[in-house]
């Protein structure tokens, strides 16, 4: 099969051998043909097929031959045996079937005439009306021919010859791989090949294709002179890949790919696919990968010697271009396993112009988004039955023309452990949790949060003018990243019980500590010192907190179903949060208040900052099981400051916390629905509502949906501004997929993302598609976006999929329209 496919332990690949290269390509540009490894949208696939059964020989019977029939008749003078009437020959795991079969014992040859029906060890048919067979069936000649084979392919032909127990000649012969029509046998499949002679090689396991042409509902498409393809039992092979194409390209032109892939050994391969263009050159393509007794690996290159460098702006403006990426994985034990990953560019534009087929990062439209940075990591990890570890350092390279490197920093490492007792302490759970983070960056990252700031941002200029409203940068910008040195070690124990009294409550005391101790370095970067100290610093800090949880749940059967509604309160107490501001903030950007986190002790995301004093949750929880008609789950609740600073109104460098919803003393109500009728049907919501006036802070709505025909996904989203933390406008939108069967054959399909805001689609994928046992046909309509120096492209485009089942799938784009965005539009 032309694409990609899965990674080795055994490296499958099909491959599709091309004698007469340029007599395909001119084939594959009249059914405007382009293969899977290009762009794709929903593509298709064929359900996945059984291996079929193999059946044993017990070595007795390979060795004897077994006959039955209506009567044997004996010819003495000629040494000739006769078998007549419902014969069948067992040899070998073999069975020979017919109305008539001759053995002439001078000559060791089978004569068979009539309904003759051979079916070998392996599970294939050969039909015929006469056969003629060496005694150990290697070699022949048959009449008439049909073949089946358990990979459900066919084969006819007028006349077929069998040589050296390895050859097999079809003249004037006939493949497929569909079933025949149930009504009409003898209509014409949905495809075929005929060709003037096919040869299978068994031993090479290649079919050959002479004189040859691709038939579509009984009329020729396309002639092709000769080409071969592995026969269906094959996996991966040696040879020449469905050639790739581009109808049209802003970048490059026209471009024709023609991978090649070799088969080295069982346990690894290379994959070779130049992309000839008709304004840049030839962009060259290579891939290795290996499967090793204990994991796998994979390295891929590209590169071109651009013809017209010119074209390209900024650091894509040179004549030399490409890109090298890796990743292996390997486990040490059962317990352990280590990996990287790797990917290194002349250029961040590299891979969005060229869009190397090989690339782990090439665009991909069915994502709706655009691929937004490559990631170079060295981890270790350890999973126990009740620890984890994890280990990794990690270097970020962006795509955008926005992103500096400089300010991505370098994780150099961050380690996590977590640990639970297996046996009870005081009566109840003990665990506790470690991370240490070590990182760098060498300037300072700051981004706006006012709309006058924000338009100070430009490609020349990228990084925001922080003075250029007021000359406090605070009322201008975030903090985002600091510059220099930040190493960090942290470390949270916790412990908690439950127990239930014999009405019914519920409580469940807890306990905690946590601990960070940190190392900085930060450069006096303009600016940076008014978000926190500069230079070299130590801080220490330490977070007790203890508290208890109460729930009461009433439960009420009926005769519709069983409801239950519960209470649950939970009281905190600890001490102010030290030292707000005077931590860099790296891991604890990020903070949406909801359901999921009402209950949780510290409700920050990440470790740089710890919630301090003193807090109440409390919520309900309703529940409700019909009988005939599913379940309903509503929770609401609201948090309370009881005592001391809430953490989540005290600014830090990015401030996390102001504008969430927990910033002031009473917190912003927050609620969940979901609704389950079936097993194929769900509906939920998610909300933030305002403590004082009820207005939506933040909602969404979501819908699934698996009938036996339908499978539908919807979401709503709706976000309020919050400026202080970067997000200067309400952000309204709506994304769905849905896929429909209108007939077992035929399906329908897309997704699409509307900005509300924007008022247009950021993202589509329509399409239509026929499957079967046999023939795939789709086309789509999508949208698919690309860095292109300052812009982001928008590409709407056409697709056609088409995949023959052993053969190969091939799709081709065709762009209708382009256009260029800003890196900062709204949409994207």
């Amino acid at each position: 099969m032309a694409g990609r496919r899965p990674a080795p332990p055994t490296l499958r690949r099909g491959a599709l051998r091309l004698v007469t290269v340029l007599a395909f390509i001119a084939a594959a540009e009249v059914l405007s043909l382009v293969p899977a490894s290009a762009q794709t949208a929903q593509l298709l696939q064929f359900p996945t097929r059984p291996e079929p059964p193999k059946k044993a020989v017990p070595a007795e019977a390979q060795k004897q031959m077994l006959v039955q029939a209506r009567e044997i008749n004996y010819d003495y003078s000629n040494n000739r045996i006769a078998a007549v009437g419902n014969v069948q020959i067992y040899y070998a795991g073999s069975t020979l079937e017919a109305d008539r079969v001759v053995y002439d014992q001078n000559t060791k040859r089978l004569h068979a005439e009539g309904n003759v029906r051979l079916t070998d060890a392996e599970g294939r048919v050969t039909f015929g009306e006469i056969m003629d067979l060496s005694d150990d069936y290697r070699d022949g000649f048959v009449d008439s021919l049909r073949l089946d084979t358990p990979d459900q392919t066919r084969m006819a032909a007028a006349r077929a010859e069998r040589m050296k127990g390895n050859f097999s000649v079809f003249h004037n012969g006939v493949y497929t791989a569909c079933e025949p029509c149930k009504d009409d046998p003898k209509k014409p499949p949905l495809w075929q090949v005929k060709a003037a002679r096919i040869i299978h090689d068994q031993n090479e396991k290649m079919i050959y294709f002479e004189d040859a042409s691709l038939d579509f509902f009984g009329k020729s498409i396309v002639w092709l002179p000769y080409f071969s393809a592995p026969d269906p039992t094959v996996k991966r092979k040696t040879g020449f890949l469905m050639p790739t194409g581009t109808v049209s390209s802003a970048t490059y032109g026209f471009g024709v790919e023609i991978p090649y892939y070799w088969a080295i050994a069982p346990n690894y391969d290379a994959t070779f696919a130049p992309k000839i263009t008709t304004n840049e050159g030839v962009l060259w393509q290579g891939e290795f990968r290996q499967r090793l007794l204990d994991g796998a690996y994979a390295i891929r290159a590209s590169g071109i010697d651009q013809t017209n460098p010119e074209k390209f702006v900024g650091d894509a403006n040179r004549t030399w271009r490409g890109s090298i990426e890796g990743e292996g994985k390997f486990a040490i034990n059962k317990q352990w396993t280590w990996g990287w990953e790797a990917i290194a560019l002349s250029d961040k534009f590299f891979l969005q112009d060229y869009s190397p087929s090989l690339s782990a990062y090439r665009p991909n439209p069915e994502r709706l988004s655009v691929t937004t940075e490559g990631v170079s990591q060295l981890y270790l990890t350890g999973a126990g039955n009740r620890s984890y570890f994890d280990a990794r350092s990690i270097y970020y390279l962006g795509f955008s023309s926005l992103d500096q490197q400089s300010q991505i920093p370098v994780i150099h490492p961050v380690i996590n452990y977590d640990y639970t007792f297996d046996h009870p302490i005081l009566g109840g759970q003990l665990g506790y949790n470690l991370n240490f983070t070590s990182l760098s960056r060498q300037q300072a990252d700051f981004q706006a949060i006012n709309q006058a700031t924000q338009n100070t941002v430009n490609t020349s200029s990228p990084t925001p003018n922080c003075t250029f409203v007021s000359a406090d940068p605070r009322q201008n910008c975030v903090l985002r990243g600091i510059p220099g040195d930040y190493n960090r070690l942290s470390g949270k124990t916790e412990w908690s019980a439950s127990f239930t009294d014999s009405i019914g409550e519920v409580f469940t005391p807890f306990a905690s500590v946590s601990a960070d101790a940190a190392s900085m370095q930060i450069n006096n970067d303009p600016n940076v010192a008014n978000f926190i100290q500069t230079g070299d610093s130590n801080l220490v800090r330490a977070m007790p907190a203890v508290g208890f949880e109460y729930k009461y749940p009433f439960i009420s059967v009926q005769s519709w179903g069983t409801q239950t509604v519960t209470p649950m309160a939970q009281v905190i107490a600890r001490p102010n949060e030290p030292q707000v501001g005077r931590w860099p903030i790296e891991d604890t950007q990020s903070l949406i208040f909801d359901t999921s986190n009402l209950f949780r002790v510290d409700k920050f995301s990440g470790w740089d900052r710890v919630e301090g004093g003193g807090r109440a949750n409390y919520g309900v929880q309703y529940t409700a099981q019909f009988t005939k008609s599913g379940a309903v789950t509503a929770v609401f609740g609201q948090s309370y400051q009881l005592f001391g600073q809430n953490s989540y109104a005290l600014a830090d460098p990015v401030n996390t916390g102001l504008q969430s919803g927990l910033d002031t003393r009473l917190s912003d109500y927050v609620t969940s629905i979901s609704y389950r009728p079936n097993q194929t049907l769900t509906f939920s919501s998610r909300a933030r509502l305002d403590q004082s006036t009820f207005d939506v802070n933040r909602l969404e709505l979501e819908t699934t949906a698996a009938f036996e025909r339908w499978t539908v996904s919807l979401l709503y989203g709706d976000y309020a501004a919050q400026p202080e933390i970067g997000f200067l406008d309400r952000r309204q939108g709506i994304l769905g997929t849905a896929r429909y069967k209108l007939t077992s054959d035929w399906v329908v399909f897309g997704g699409a993302r509307y900005d509300l805001n924007a008022g247009k689609f950021s993202g589509t994928n329509f399409g239509v598609g026929y499957i079967d046992d046999c023939l795939i046909l789709a086309v789509n309509y999508l949208t698919g976006y690309s860095y292109s120096g300052p812009t982001v492209v928008t590409n709407q485009q056409i697709m056609l999929q088409l995949s023959l089942r052993t053969l190969g799938s091939t799709t081709t784009t065709q762009n209708v329209s382009s256009t260029n965005s800003p890196i900062n539009a709204p949409g994207l």
